[in-house]
């Protein structure tokens, strides 16, 4: 059980925090001007460009996957190991 729920914590966290810097990074490339996260203004102070997609979606994505990680830390904390079945422990006496 415990396999399914690292591998489910690691693709999430791992997919949410690739979209948010890779792809979303990958659109506002591909969308074009403007490269910078706030919106452009001209010398009369009037908005010229904004970005696509905001900083803060993108924030808000990779946030969620270090928060995904951090509530499987604290998963990992608190569940039991798993038991060694078939392995021995005993020791040689002299």
């Amino acid at each position: 059980m415990t396999d399914i729920i690292d591998k489910a914590a690691q693709a999430l966290s791992a997919g949410l925090m690739l979209f948010g810097i890779a792809v979303l990074g990958l659109v506002e490339t591909l969308a074009g001007q403007p490269f910078a996260p706030v919106p452009m203004k001209n010398e009369a102070g009037d908005v010229v460009a904004t970005p696509l997609i905001a900083p803060e979606i993108r924030t808000g994505f990779v946030l969620a996957g270090i928060a995904v990680l951090g509530l499987y830390a604290a998963y990992r904390l608190v569940a039991p190991l798993p038991d060694d079945r078939g392995v021995s422990h005993e020791s040689m006496a002299d």
